[in-house]
């Protein structure tokens, strides 16, 4: 399936200026040829010689890659589900379908693992990079020995894009001091059109160009990134092809959709209720799911549908009428969202054809980067930050108040995991459960015409991200380097999954015959049709509390055939002991080569774990200027700890008002500013609850000095490396002082433990994207009033040998 040979070819005049060259590819960036020309005293008497431009092999395709987010394998209609998807459809028509492709269950590390061609721990992305611990497995570092696709097709001479989500770069690199070489222009992308973290709002997207922060909505009510990514993409192409038509184009297409917040524009909203699809619950729902995809052949005859989980997620007929009211508006505004995203990728493909380059392209869209996001809990949630703070079943009657705005920039929303677990139909869990084919297979589609023999054909053989890297090296003729600015290059751990294009091959043996699993200490090992899976003992939603102290040992061990048992539904543990042992066997080997040890069951702890960002060690901050844009993982963190920021103004004739810091957003977070000249700090409690500090009187003109000093009440997130969360989230008391009087006292029963609005920055002089109480100001409310200096102060909790030997003990005694 190659498209060419891989040796070194010059094409047209060597020296010319219009001469080619494709290389060999085993050295990146290729070696400089010796300079052909003749060189004398002077030019007249002297031969000019250029070295021919590099390009890909002959025949090499333009490749288009997408992939969805947080979309399980019944999500889309190409695949059986309710939901229509025609761009997916499309792709599928003219293509392949496979039905046996799989993910890491979990954003970063599916994406390290999709550019790279290593497994995710290879990689560094054992978990996301907000989670990142000290060890390679974990570190959310992309070694120079693992170059990207983009890198490798840019320098064998295509023109390298990248729209919509990151979430590779380290969360302690995104900030403007870089470095940037783990941002994809610092990967081999020459273009960067998206957002950094895990996930955005789609209104007001914290939204880079390369690396500069843009504001493309401000002024434009109702822009959406779905939309504006799609616009950027478009442009991007008709330029490209406009400038250089005879260049090809590796085009990464990752959009937002369908991780929460589910944000999708009130015409899709509508158009999704008008076809009362979710009308009867999710139960019907999966049945209906399951029905179409036996109609459809992507899934075997024979296939069982895993049953419901009425110990964790509640039968839809033991639902109340408000619970059933508010859970068809959650999936309704999740589907319009799935239809969305898919609706403005067939835009990005119609480019495509209408450049007339349609038939020269491989189109690999994969649906998902893991199974349905069941993040929400079984309530569902209108505030994503909510869960990640431990607010994981907020009451129904809260959640209505916000009904007629979900999915609106009022709410940071997601649904029901009941809904996840029809989304991942026929199979069982969903995203972060590795263990677990619902929340690992994922849907793909294929197409390259002229090149798949096979059109609309379906492909069951087992297959996995890392193997796509292989797949489009294969189809272009270029090699997997050897060496990449002078390191060495590791190799390759995917298997291509070209040879599928093949008609011949339709039923041919998979190549890709063992593959591990793990995320948060579930895990599992593929193997020649077996798949040993660790019991799942966590809901995704339960999130904090203690982990698993010993997850590779402590588990129960589940064993299925998958050869006949497609959905993994029959545990054959029990009647197979041998089996069992010699594939426990098989992932420790396999997580020795790749860096999954140590194993970690813990997820919320490591929110709050210490890394090495340009905050680590620092107890005071000073800033004297005005700035916007420091993301969370690189500016001073104000949770778990007590702190003082005071800052020093001159206030006008006239008076000021205006931000002075902020950090988060509408959906958490905190701001001291000036609100008609009184001085003011604000905790917003995950956009439930807000906390106020007020001064009683507006400043007069002059200098003042305002500082708000909170004494934190706990032992800090120290505790979480004793697998004890009592340090964390606790009380204390904030003062508000105006030119040495206090003027507010007030104590909050309960902080934020793990985080603030993730996608907003840490702000000074004007608050960027949205406000932490829209009913005190609107965003940018620039400071009017001099600032002459802002100080953060941190006195973090430190633990004392007492406090270390009753946390030992305590984990001890629970570990027993």
């Amino acid at each position: 399936m190659c498209a060419g040979a891989s040796a070194q070819q010059i094409n047209g005049t060597p020296g010319a200026p219009d001469a080619t060259m494709s290389i060999s590819g085993k050295q990146l960036p290729a070696p400089a040829p010796e300079f052909g020309g003749v060189i004398k005293d002077n030019a007249l008497q002297s031969t000019t010689w250029w070295a021919p431009r590099i390009v890909p092999p002959k025949g090499a395709p333009n490749v288009l890659l997408i992939m969805t987010d947080d979309s399980g394998y019944g999500v889309p209609s190409t695949f059986g589900g309710v939901i229509p998807t025609p761009a997916l459809d499309r792709v599928a028509a003219d293509g392949l379908r496979y039905t046996q492709m799989h993910s890491t269950a979990l954003c970063s590390p599916t994406r390290a693992a999709l550019i790279t061609g290593r497994n995710h721990h290879s990689a560094g992305f054992g978990v996301i990079s907000e989670q990142s611990t000290g060890f390679p497995g974990y570190n959310s570092i992309i070694g120079k020995d693992m170059a990207s696709i983009g890198r490798i097709l840019q320098d064998n001479g295509y023109a390298t894009s990248w729209f919509g989500k990151d979430h590779n770069v380290p969360a302690f690199q995104a900030s403007q001091a870089g470095p940037f070489d783990q941002w994809p222009i610092g990967m081999g992308f020459e273009y960067f059109y998206g957002f950094i973290g895990g996930d955005s709002n789609q209104w007001q997207p914290n939204l880079f160009r390369n690396t500069t922060q843009i504001y493309p909505f401000e002024g434009k009510p109702g822009w959406n990134l779905t939309t504006g990514m799609a616009d950027d993409a478009i442009d991007y192409l008709n330029r490209m092809n406009q400038i250089q038509p005879s260049k090809p184009f590796f085009l990464y297409y990752v959009p937002g959709g369908t991780h929460a917040p589910h944000h999708p524009t009130q015409e899709w909203v509508d158009k999704i209720h008008a076809m009362h699809l979710f009308d009867d619950g999710y139960e019907k729902l999966r049945e209906r799911i399951f029905a179409n995809q036996k109609k459809l052949g992507v899934i075997p005859q024979d296939a069982q549908i895993s049953p419901w989980p009425s110990d964790i997620l509640k039968p839809w007929d033991q639902t109340t009428d408000e619970e059933k009211k508010l859970f068809i508006r959650q999936v309704e505004v999740f589907a319009a969202y799935a239809a969305y995203t898919d609706h403005e990728i067939g835009r990005v493909i119609q480019t495509v054809q209408d450049m007339g380059k349609l038939d020269n392209t491989l189109i690999i869209y994969i649906n998902g980067d893991n199974g349905t996001s069941a993040e929400g809990g079984p309530l569902g949630t209108p505030n994503e930050v909510a869960f990640f703070n431990g607010l994981n079943m907020l009451p129904v009657d809260v959640q209505m108040k916000f009904y007629d705005v979900w999915g609106t920039d009022k709410t940071y929303n997601h649904m029901s995991a009941a809904w996840a677990w029809a989304f991942d139909t026929p199979f069982s869990w969903f995203k972060q459960i590795a263990s677990h084919l619902g929340g690992v297979r994922q849907g793909m589609a294929v197409s390259w015409p002229g090149h798949i023999t096979d059109v609309g054909g379906i492909r069951p053989q087992f297959a996995h991200v890392i193997d796509v890297v292989p797949t489009i090296l294969e189809a272009a003729g270029i090699p997997a380097p050897e060496v990449v600015d002078g390191i060495k290059q590791a190799p390759i751990e995917g298997v291509s999954f070209a040879y599928t294009f093949d008609k011949a091959n339709a039923a041919a043996p998979s190549r890709h015959t063992t593959q591990y699993f793990e995320m948060f200490g579930d895990h599992a090992i593929y193997q020649d049709g077996w798949i040993l899976s660790t019991k799942v003992k966590r809901a995704p939603w339960e999130a904090f509390g203690p982990a698993n102290p010993d997850p590779l040992n402590n588990v129960e061990w589940e064993l299925y055939n998958l050869n006949t048992d497609y959905s993994q539904v029959t545990d054959v543990a029990a009647q197979n002991p041998d089996k069992v042992a010699a594939l426990k066997q098989v992932f420790y080997e396999e997580a020795k080569k790749y860096n999954v040890l140590p194993l970690d069951a813990s997820v919320a702890a490591r929110i709050v774990a210490p890394r090495p960002n340009i905050t680590a060690g620092r107890t005071e901050f000073v800033y004297t200027k005005p700035m916007v844009g420091l993301p969370q993982g690189d500016s001073p963190v104000l949770i778990n700890t007590s702190y003082t920021v005071t800052a020093e103004i001159e206030v006008p004739q006239g008076g000021a008002e205006g931000m002075i810091l902020t950090s988060g957003g509408r959906f958490g977070g905190y701001g001291f500013y000036l609100l008609q000249g009184k001085p003011v700090w604000t905790w917003n409690m995950v956009d439930l609850k807000r906390i106020k500090w007020q001064g009683p009187d507006a400043l007069t003109p002059g200098k003042h000095t305002l500082v708000f000093d909170f004494k934190y009440d706990g032992l800090g997130a120290g505790t979480l490396a004793f697998n004890n969360f009592d340090g964390v989230g606790r009380p204390g008391i904030g003062t508000l002082s105006v030119d040495g009087n206090v003027v507010a006292t007030q104590t909050m029963d309960r902080t934020l433990p793990m985080t603030l609005q993730w996608d907003e920055s840490f702000d000074i002089g004007s608050d960027t994207l949205t406000s932490v109480d829209d009913a005190d100001y609107q965003t940018p409310f620039p400071l009017t009033a001099k600032l002459d200096k802002l100080t953060i102060k941190l006195d973090r909790p430190v633990l004392s040998d007492a406090d270390k030997v009753k946390l030992e003990a305590a984990m001890k005694n629970a570990s027993d």
